[in-house]
């Protein structure tokens, strides 16, 4: 039976990452965004009978292109194709502060079971990991076929590993700068969670649970996570199951019974339960990407203003009953500003958080949205505004949508000139939380990488990563034909030089500054 060994060394206490890797969230933040995503992870940890589950991507890039081909496909479908295969897993071993291990019980291999071993080592922790092995009808191949796939194979792990070592130490490091390490934090209140009581002379709120709408989206998964590594409890907004488009969304049911229900709709919420938390996150609405037909644009705003102004008046109403200092991290986006000059009553770049609202319809849902935010800032509830930008991955958003061309070779720059204000799905996370953790942050907050860069550098930067061409201009005609001329000219062909400039003054510390380290991160590559 085949083995793969690695050794990782994370320069971080060993009670300290086992703890993370026992707390929720994980296994969600140690899944590469290129191998799959996270069905179900261990309820209780990876304790001895928990059970987890994964789907996996068909590997290399070319299997992650077509995995983004079929997605896009089924935006335009009734019903949509699957890519993915399942992977469900079985934990054993468990032994505190020392190891565990998980064992496949349905999936695509013959076998499978990866040991963990955590060690100290100096003032560090040696990871010692060790999967045995067995692939389906490898032993009918020739003894050359085996070797080459069972390289292959390992070549993958390899990749995934790589990740996940990149992953964890950031994300320890992330969690050590808020105070949210196991041995940082005061008084335990399970083996999972605990309360953050900062110094009075510190800069970090007390937080300890958060609710969060638009939880199941691509930026809202990855925020539970990260508020799962730092010890706080997460409790999900969710509309009724019957609302149709939940799901797409962000707000779809889960299945814990923390969750928190809402409907912006008939605006009524579970206010009993809002009260015991300490901040929201807001980040449910329609999905831009479409053509904007009014029954369109008429969702996005729905979806964005209503649901915005029920948690804002509910956590005023909250806070005047109980003055406990709670905040709102509310989702924006930097089409606020216009997407180009022409969208804008002024010519400076780059653009700063006061610089006033474009005059275009993005920009117009914005001002809109932020707007039902700000009411709240008034009333004693502390009020952050996310100005997002173009976020990198290849699980959706535009990265995904230009997957396909670039395997193909058939990638190139939609446009030259216009400046791109990109943001990695790490640092966008990492962001918002820490604007919830940090008492100083109020107002927008521009979430964008501290370097900006234009079409022609993005595709350029893509190509190189990806070791294919791009050089050949993609027409404006071909997005247009998928999202309409209105949306291609106010997200696809957008010009937007935006200032990080706020976000670093905040202490925030960006995982991928330039584009390309984003990108070979995201892509495992």
């Amino acid at each position: 039976m085949p083995v793969f060994e690695r050794e990782t060394y994370l320069p971080f206490a060993r009670h300290d990452v086992f703890s993370w890797y026992c707390r929720p969230g994980a296994l969600t933040r140690l899944q590469p965004p290129f191998a799959g995503s996270v069905v179900q992870e261990p309820p209780e940890g990876p304790v001895d009978g928990a059970e987890s589950v994964i789907t996996l991507n068909p590997p290399g890039l070319m299997g992650n292109s077509a995995k983004a081909g079929i997605d896009l496909l089924g935006t335009l479908l009734p019903m949509s194709p699957q890519a993915a295969v399942t992977w469900r897993s079985r934990h054993e071993d468990y032994e505190h502060d020392r190891g565990f291990s998980d064992v496949m019980v349905a999936g695509p291999l013959k076998s499978w079971r990866h040991q963990r071993r955590f060690e100290d080592s100096g003032e560090g922790t040696l990871l010692k990991e060790r999967i045995s092995y067995e692939l389906p009808v490898l032993k009918r191949l020739p003894r050359a076929a085996r070797q080459m796939t069972q390289q292959r194979f390992e070549k993958e792990l390899e990749r995934i590993f790589t990740f996940r070592e990149h992953q964890t130490i950031q994300d320890l490091a992330f969690h050590q700068s808020h105070g949210s390490l196991a041995t940082q934090q005061r008084h335990e209140r399970s083996d999972t969670q605990a309360w953050l009581e900062p110094h009075e002379d510190s800069t970090h709120a007390r937080i300890n649970v958060v609710a969060v709408s638009g939880a199941t989206g691509m930026i809202g998964t990855q925020v539970c996570a990260l508020l799962g590594g730092a010890g706080i409890e997460v409790r999900r907004l969710v509309r009724p199951e019957s609302t149709a488009g939940s799901a797409e969304r962000g707000d779809s049911q889960p299945s814990d019974d923390t969750a928190i229900r809402w409907d912006p709709e008939a605006g009524t919420i579970d206010a009993e339960a809002l009260a015991e938390v300490d901040a929201v996150i807001n980040l449910a609405g329609e999905p831009l990407a479409a053509k904007f037909t009014p029954e369109h644009k008429q969702r996005i705003q729905r979806s964005r203003i209503r649901g915005t102004r029920l948690l804002a008046e509910t956590l005023v109403r909250l806070e005047q009953a109980d003055d406990r200092g709670r905040a709102l991290i509310s989702g924006s986006a930097i089409g606020w500003y216009g997407a180009t000059g022409a969208d804008r009553t002024h010519t400076r770049t780059p653009l700063h958080e006061e610089d006033p609202a474009g005059t275009d319809f993005l920009a117009s849902v914005c001002q809109q949205w932020e707007k039902e935010a700000d009411a709240a800032a008034g009333e004693g509830v502390r009020v952050v505004t996310v100005r997002t930008g173009i976020v990198q991955s290849p699980s959706g958003g535009a990265l995904a949508r230009q997957l396909p061309l670039f395997a193909a070779g058939l990638g190139g720059p939609l446009g030259r000139r216009q400046v791109l204000s990109w943001i990695s799905l790490d640092d966008i996370a990492s962001l918002i939380v820490h604007l919830t953790l940090d008492s100083r942050a109020h107002g927008p907050v521009n979430a964008v990488a501290p370097h900006p860069i234009n079409g022609a550098d993005y595709a350029r930067t893509l190509g190189a990563v990806l070791r294919r061409p791009a050089v050949l201009p993609v027409p404006s005609l071909a997005p247009q034909l998928l999202l309409g001329k209105e949306c291609t000219r106010e997200m696809v062909l957008a010009d937007q030089d935006v200032s990080a400039e706020k976000a670093l003054s905040l202490g925030f510390g960006y995982r991928h500054p330039s584009l390309e380290q984003a990108l070979r991160h995201v892509l495992g590559r």
